[in-house]
Parts: C-alpha cells; structure tokens; sequence
C-alpha cells in the first residue's frame, strides 16, 4: 500500500485553489471589470503551477495517493506544456473575449479547471482518478464552448460536443468496468500485474475496443472525429486556440496512461487496432481538408490528420514510439496554438478571419502575420527545417524501427497529400490579390504588443528549435523509458 504524498499534487492543488480565489475576485469586481484581473490571476497561477512541476522535474518520481496518482517525468513533461500552452492561448483571446462580450472572470475560472482536470489526467495511476481529470476537463469545456451565449453556432458546437462526449465517455467506462471485471484491480499498475502471464481472450478484446473508441474520441481519430470540425468551426476563436492545444496533451495522456501503463501486455492487440485509426485519420483529415473553405474547419480536419500521425506513433510501441509520440503531440500543440493564434490576430470582433477568401494578399497588408502563418504552415506541412518535419519524421522512424515499413510509407504518401491545403494558403497569402468584393481588403485589425511579442515567438520557436532538436527528443525518449519497460 502506498503512502500519501501530497507534494506529488502540489501543481494541482495550487491550480484549483487559485482557480477559488479568481471566483471570488470576480465577485467582488463589477461584471463588466472582472475580466482583467481573472485573467491576468489565470496567467501567473498557470505559469506558477508550470514552474512547481518544473521543479519537481529531477527529483524523485513515484505512486502517492495510495496508488491513485503518479507524479513521473512524463507527467512533469505534460503539465509544463499543458499549463504553458493554455495561458498563452488565454493571452491570445483578451481582445477577442471582449469583443464578444465573454471577457468574464468566470470564463477563465473554467478554463482554470479544465487544465486542473487535464494535470490530474497526466498524472493519473487509477482508473477512477483517470476518468475524474477526463471529466472535469470535458465538463469545463462543455461550459466554455457554450459560453458565448448569443452565438447560435457556439451553442450548437457545445451540444454536438457534450451528447457525444457523454456517449465516449460512457464507452470508457463500459470499458474500464470490463478491465476491473477481468483483472479485479484499478489500479494501473495492478490491472498491468494482472494481465501479466495471462492469455487474453474475447473480453478483453472487448474492453480494449471500447477503450481505444473512447481515447479516439478525444483526439479527435476518425472515425470518431465528428464532432472536432463542428466544435473547432462553432466555438468562439479564443476558446477553439485552447481546445486545439492543451486537451490535445491531455488526450494523450489518457492513451499512454491507459495503454502503454495498464494494458502493455495487450499490446499487439491494441497496436492494430491504432493502426487502423492512425492509417483512416491521416487519409481521412488530408482528403477532406482540401475541400474547405473555411480556415477553420480545414485546420480541424488537419487536426484529425496530425493525431493520425501520433497515433503512428504510439502503435510503434517502446521508447522510440512513445517518445515520437510525445514529441509529435507538443510540436502539434505549439504550432495549432499559433495557427489559432493568427487568427486571433487577424479578427476583431465585427468580422472573423474565418475564410480562406480572408486571407488573400496579407502578404502586402501585414508582411510580419503572413511571414509567421507561413513558417507554421511549412511547419504544419512537415517541410524542412522546421519542428513539424522532425515530428513526423521521428514518428516515422518509430515506425521502421518497429518494422511497420508499410506503415510508414503511407505515412509519407499522405503527408505529401496533405501539403497541398497548407501550400494553398500560403499561395492566398502571396500570390492572390484582396477580393474586394468578399471583403479580403479588410484592414488588418491592431493588437498590443505584448500579443504580437508572443505570437512571434510562439511561430519563431518552431524554426529557432532546430539545433536543440535532437536533444527534445532524446529528453522524450528519456522520460519514456518506464513505459516502455526500459526503466
């Protein structure tokens, strides 16, 4: 029986008590006032809770709670980018929050919760303090998506996402009670004792389908992407810059946490069935992108791509594959941040930048944007030298490593595929006059500088990477070692 450490939760427990203490400021503040300080008490609490799980990186991991938490390098990893990624996505939409009339103390007091639930998902050991995190993120974002109450799209997005949502989380659980049935633990680390030397049979392929449904669900894999284009298309654009990135790592957490850390003696089992996922989201989320017009449904269905290539990456299995994983899912996290971002920073709250009609000519209205949209593009597109290219190309390493040659080709055949709707906007960008007519003329709307400081970096750090590259990845596939039953 493990002992109680309640340092292991420090990150958390600082999060969620300053999560109370932004409500309560809210309280005492004028509606119409309570947005700037809820938010700037947001940013330092999550830049705060980063630092404690930072500097909790070199000592010594283990089980706390009894079992029920794990306070490891991976998730130490994961809440730094988690909490890193969601206070710049809540920098990105100050302006944009106002505009619409949502700058509110409370909206960032959910979205405080929602990065609470998903650092509890990074450092979960028990199935029941798995599901907890899942759902207090998924709840808050439910909240979030429909915050915007006078958009009808807002509201239809948070519906499709919550009844789906609650029906993937019902197959979680339908799943997790079958795994408790098979092995009699909840515990990660004991259902992975139980499962060790036995011989898996019907019901547990039965459990680990309705696992793997609902953890792609979450991602976002076909084909249980429907919801992903709607949501990403309906929702508010600041809060679509926060879906799009942090719960992308904490959806993964959820896979290697359930996968790689309980069932790893199922592992052939469920490698086929990720492989099957991963091969039908990379063809599906290119195909379909390039039928889009609008600039945010197209980078949803490349959402469904990237999370095609991670999940190439984690039916490779051992440390390469996990590590390709982790790193694919932090580059993918960095640059959708900063494709949102740009769109934050080319609407206002009059009119969006939405369409792809949008962006004809930047090139010659904002130089330094259609500089920074191109390089993540080119990153998004896996064009050398940038980040996106060693992040599908360590994945595709993974995968010839694990003898998945098949694998990898049409991994490459349908990246090379999904380059052409990102080169397309950069031909919009560089090579297509304003459309008057459409409005593509639009001035560029202003933004601070600390926003534009930001964004700059966010996209120059994808190029400014290059020479550190090897050592990220080498420092992923370090932390991954336990779960490739290396440690």
């Amino acid at each position: 029986m493990q002992s109680l450490h309640i340092t292991a939760a420090l990150p958390e427990i600082f999060l969620a008590l300053s999560a109370c203490a932004a409500l309560l400021l809210s309280a005492f503040v004028a509606p119409e006032k309570n947005g700037a300080p809820a938010l700037w008490l947001a940013v330092a609490a999550l830049l705060a809770t980063a630092l404690l799980a930072a500097l909790g990186f070199g000592g010594a991991a283990g089980p706390a709670f009894h079992g029920m938490f794990t306070d490891d390098r991976p998730a130490r990893v994961m809440k730094v980018a988690v909490c890193v990624f969601s206070a710049a996505a809540f920098i990105y939409g100050r302006h944009y929050n106002a505009a619409l009339g949502i700058f509110t103390g409370e909206y960032y007091v959910l979205g405080m919760l929602a990065v609470t639930g998903m650092m509890v998902m990074c450092s979960a050991g028990h199935l029941l303090t798995l599901y907890l995190g899942l759902e207090l993120m998924s709840l808050c974002l439910y909240a979030m998506i429909a915050y915007y109450r006078d958009g009808a799209l807002a509201s239809e997005a948070a519906m499709k996402y919550f009844v789906l949502g609650a029906l993937a989380s019902g197959m979680l659980l339908y799943g997790m009670s079958l795994l408790y049935g098979l092995t009699g633990a909840l515990e990660l680390q004991a259902v992975a004792a139980a499962l060790r030397g036995g011989e898996a049979g019907a019901a547990h392929a039965l459990a680990v389908v309705f696992i793997v449904a609902a953890v792609a669900f979450k991602l976002g894999a076909a084909p249980f992407h429907m919801w992903l284009p709607d949501v990403y298309h309906g929702a508010p654009v600041s809060t679509t810059a926060f879906l799009a990135a942090a719960p992308k790592i904490a959806a993964f957490a959820l896979l290697f946490r359930l996968l790689a850390g309980g069932l790893e003696q199922l592992f052939a089992m469920w490698q086929q069935m990720l492989l099957l996922l991963a091969l039908l989201s990379v063809a599906a989320g290119n195909l379909i992108a390039i039928a889009q017009s609008n600039f945010k449904r197209m980078l949803a269905y490349s959402a469904i791509s990237h999370m095609g290539f991670l999940l190439f990456g984690a039916s490779a299995g051992g440390a390469a594959g996990y590590a390709a994983a982790l790193f694919y899912v932090l580059i993918y996290a960095l640059m959708s941040l900063g494709a949102f971002g740009m769109v934050l920073r080319l609407s206002n709250g009059a009119r969006e930048c939405e369409r792809l009609e949008d962006l004809k000519g930047l090139g010659a209205r904002a130089p330094w944007s259609a500089f920074l949209l191109l390089i993540l593009m080119l990153s998004m597109s896996g064009i050398p030298p940038t980040a996106g290219f060693f992040a599908k190309l360590s994945v595709i390493e993974a995968l010839v490593q694990a003898g998945l040659v098949w694998a990898a080709v049409a991994a490459v055949l349908l990246a090379v595929i999904g380059a052409f709707y990102y080169l397309r906007v950069i031909k919009l960008m560089y090579f297509d006059s304003p459309d008057h007519d459409a409005g593509g003329a639009a001035a560029v709307p202003g933004a601070a500088f600390g926003v534009k400081l930001l964004l700059s970096f966010n996209a120059l750090i994808i190029v400014a990477m290059l020479p550190w590259i090897n050592a990220l990845i080498a420092l992923c596939r370090q932390v991954m070692l336990h779960f490739a039953g290396q440690a």
